[in-house]
């Protein structure tokens, strides 16, 4: 019996070790919890597998497809006639049959302001594609440092815990030996439990986070996503005109509103050459019964201006002169909430500098020195438990709101490079 077991022991065991040997290259090529995870790797794989964009530019493609629609000509006509007469049912007894070979002409211009009209719907396309782009990579760099923050939060939290734990076994030593009291401990072990509580709930919003992040990647929600690395804390300095100039020459939504008055304008004047009659030009090959054969050919125009449809034209024009309008109208708007939206980014990024700054140079030094007083204090009996608990929430505090400071920074930069339309480090810097 002891051998059976043996036996099988020694089975189970060599099933895990080979089980480990094969999982170890997925293992491997997964990137564990505390791996660096880069930003720059992350926005090429958004742009190549993002759904949005995907789908973005298989609609340029498909506009493109219309370009050589456009340009065409409409499909030739091939007719055959029968005169039959006197016997008109014997097909065979026609007295005359007409084969003939016709194509309808527009009057010249109109294809090429057809062509011209669907190159510009192409090209918006194209735009909205560059603006989803944009937007796409905001995202990404908004999802990866709100990440960041939740890492940096629950670090921040675990090391609390730590100390907390410290300063809980520093108050039951004192109280063993009488220098302390019993409310000193109870106050500790409220204070860890709390931190503990607040542990789950920053181990969430993590979680949330990195789901976040891997939806926009395409990814299973699940898929394992290292640590981001700490954005910048030095200040940036832009300069309004240089970002508006490029805003109003690079962002994509402004390009596209340009191409939406351009295509109208295009629109009207095709509009307009449709009020033009339209050739239509027939050759004919005729072949008689008891006579000779021959050739002949008809022309026939069509009448747009007469009294009875020359309004369906009319509306035409007025349709697209009211769309240019129309363009013209959201292209102003666009423009000048582009000035706004750089102008609004422009004064929450000085803002945030200016509290970094504050933050760097005076509250978090300050609020370490008496964390450091407080602790030394408390050892020698000169300073109270509450007030050294006290000194080490504020400095957890102002951690948080650092790092909280320093990830909105990021974020409104994020934010500034989408509505400029270019990265921030190809214009704009001073």
């Amino acid at each position: 019996m002891s051998r059976r077991l043996f036996s099988l022991a020694r089975t189970l065991m060599g099933l895990v070790i080979l089980a480990g040997l094969v999982w170890q290259p997925a293992l491997a090529d997964s990137p564990g919890p505390d791996t660096p995870l880069a930003l720059q790797p992350l926005i090429e794989e958004a742009l190549a597998q993002n759904p949005e964009i995907l789908a973005a530019r298989e609609q340029v493609k498909a506009l493109q497809e219309r370009i050589p629609q456009a340009r065409a000509l409409e499909d030739p006509e091939l007719k055959i006639s029968l005169w039959n007469t006197p016997e008109s049912l014997d097909v065979t007894r026609s007295a005359r049959t007409i084969y003939g070979v016709a194509q309808r002409f527009p009057v010249p211009g109109v294809l090429a302001r057809q062509e011209e009209v669907a190159v510009l719907t192409a090209d918006r396309a194209a735009r909205r594609l560059a603006a989803k782009e944009r937007e796409v990579t905001e995202a990404v760099k908004i999802a990866y440092f709100e990440l960041f923050w939740a890492h940096k939060a629950l670090e921040i939290h675990e090391e609390r815990v730590e100390l907390v734990k410290q300063l809980f076994a520093v108050a039951q030593a004192k109280f063993r030996v009488g220098q302390g009291t019993q409310v000193d401990v109870l106050k500790a072990q409220v204070e860890l439990s709390t931190l503990l509580q607040q542990l789950s709930l920053l181990q969430q919003r993590k979680e949330t986070a990195r789901a976040h992040l891997n939806t926009l990647l395409n990814r299973s929600p699940l898929a394992p996503l290292g640590v981001p690395r700490e954005p910048a804390s030095h200040p940036t300095k832009l300069v309004f005109a240089q970002l508006e100039a490029t805003a109003l020459r690079e962002r994509p939504e402004l390009r596209e509103a340009k191409l939406a008055v351009d295509q109208w304008e295009a629109a009207t004047k095709l509009a307009k050459l449709r009020m033009f009659p339209k050739l239509r030009v027939e050759l004919q090959r005729w072949q008689n019964f008891n006579t000779d054969d021959g050739f002949g050919g008809n022309v026939t125009l069509n009448i747009p201006f007469a009294f009875w449809t020359k309004s369906k034209y009319d509306a035409r024009v007025r349709e697209a002169l009211a769309r240019v309008r129309v363009a013209r109208s959201k292209k102003a708007l666009l423009e000048n909430l582009t000035r706004f939206h750089i102008k609004d980014l422009l004064a929450q990024i000085h803002a945030t500098d200016q509290l970094l700054e504050l933050y760097t140079t005076t509250v978090l030094p300050q609020a370490q020195q008496t964390r450091k007083a407080a602790l030394a204090g408390y050892r020698v009996g000169r300073t109270g438990f509450l007030d050294l608990i006290e000194a080490d929430r504020a400095i957890v505090t102002y951690r948080l709101e650092f790092y909280r400071a320093l990830v909105d920074r990021t974020q409104l930069l994020a934010r500034l490079e989408r509505v400029v339309g270019q990265p921030l480090d190809k214009g704009g810097r001073r």
